[in-house]
């Protein structure tokens, strides 16, 4: 199975896996200290649902020929967009932290919008794939991804979602991009984009509150300011070692979601410089690697798809540090095969193994 893969990909995922349990169980300290039960049940569901689940997920993906998929990519979409919309159900949906993101199933609880990331991007690759010739038609580049985009955009503000939208609307940007798409074209989404910023800040007056905070972090340091404010004290107190494994102070009463989106300020405080440029050391060979495979490829849909898997990963991990270090707005993304999230973590593992299988058809790749 694991013939002819990305051996450093390999090696580098499973590093990141091993890392970010190692980070997790030690955030996860924070949750002891308030609710013990809740301790015990994100450590089970980390453990066992998510790293068992997640593993299966990597060797499913590596299995697969990354071909079959492209047979299949219109009917996954739609289904991800069906089960996406459970989360509108009552009974269903679980309402948390101001928003519809979960559905509840028995004991397991699943974001579904994780599988839109996959899906979106794989149906932009098919599509960009067998159509790039005809898109000087805005009948087959510009609207069909126009379309797509606006279903996506729909599902996700409504819940809302936007640090999921963000991360989808990215990579699929750059698969569209480089799968052929015109020049008046990428100016034309980039407008949209802008004006649907601008009405998004309009209507959703928590994210005026971000970009707020974003501009000065003393605005409203008791409110919508505290995570960053929090976050910075973090990864400032940690210096250049870190105060040491299971140290922190900040993940005690001080951090939202030590176990979620802040747990890279965790990281820092604990591990300090050194450990945050591990990690990103980490990221940026998946980054290096994804484009290896990608370039490498032999055939056009292969290369894009593994390109819209690299954007995945890698744009969700940008925003989440970048939002830790107050370089961009809080997004509530959290760090991939790190923070707490059992759909999350068997989600990005599925689709580095994708991007592994993808590996095993290159040719003169080094």
């Amino acid at each position: 199975m694991f013939d002819r893969v990305d051996k450093t990909l390999l090696i580098t995922t499973i590093l990141l896996l091993i890392g970010g349990l190692i980070i997790f169980g030690s955030a996860a300290l924070g949750v002891l200290s308030v609710n013990e039960a809740k301790f015990y049940a994100v450590i089970e569901t980390q453990l066992v649902y998510a790293l068992l689940g997640g593993a299966c997920a990597l060797c499913i993906g590596i299995m697969i020929p990354y071909m079959w998929y492209k047979k299949y990519a219109y009917i996954f979409f739609g289904l991800a967009v069906g089960i996406t919309s459970l989360v509108f159900v009552p009974g269903l949906s679980r309402y948390h932290g101001g928003a519809h993101r979960w559905i509840d199933i028995g004991s397991l609880s699943l974001q579904p919008s994780e599988m839109l990331k996959f899906t979106f991007v794989l149906v932009v690759a098919v599509w960009c794939a067998r159509h790039r010739n005809n898109f000087k038609d805005w009948r087959y580049g510009f609207l069909p991804y126009a379309l797509g985009a606006g279903v996506i955009t729909v599902l996700l503000l409504a819940q809302p979602d936007f640090g999921t939208y963000l991360v989808i609307m990215t990579a699929s940007f750059v698969t569209y991009f480089v799968g052929g798409a015109r020049k008046k074209q990428i100016y034309a989404l980039i407008l949209l984009g802008l004006l649907g910023f601008v009405t998004i800040i309009a209507i959703r007056p928590y994210m005026l509150e971000r970009v707020k905070t974003f501009l000065d972090s003393a605005h409203d340091p008791r409110g919508s300011s505290w995570q960053l404010n929090q976050s910075l004290i973090a990864l400032g107190s940690g210096g250049i070692t870190g105060r040491g494994l299971g140290q922190s102070v900040q993940k005690f009463n001080y951090l939202p979601e030590p176990i979620g989106d802040s747990i890279f300020a965790v990281l820092g405080e604990e591990l300090g410089f050194l450990g945050v440029l591990f990690i990103i050391t980490l990221y940026a060979i998946v980054a290096m690697r994804g484009y290896l495979i990608a370039k490498f490829s032999p055939d056009q849909f292969g290369r894009l798809l593994a390109i819209g898997i690299t954007m995945i990963i890698l744009s969700q991990a940008t925003l989440n540090i970048s939002s830790m270090l107050g370089i961009t707005p809080l997004t509530g993304v959290p760090l991939p095969l790190i923070s707490h999230g059992g759909t999350a973590l068997m989600t990005a593992l599925f689709e580095l193994g994708v991007l592994l299988n993808i590996s095993k058809s290159t040719y003169n790749f080094v």
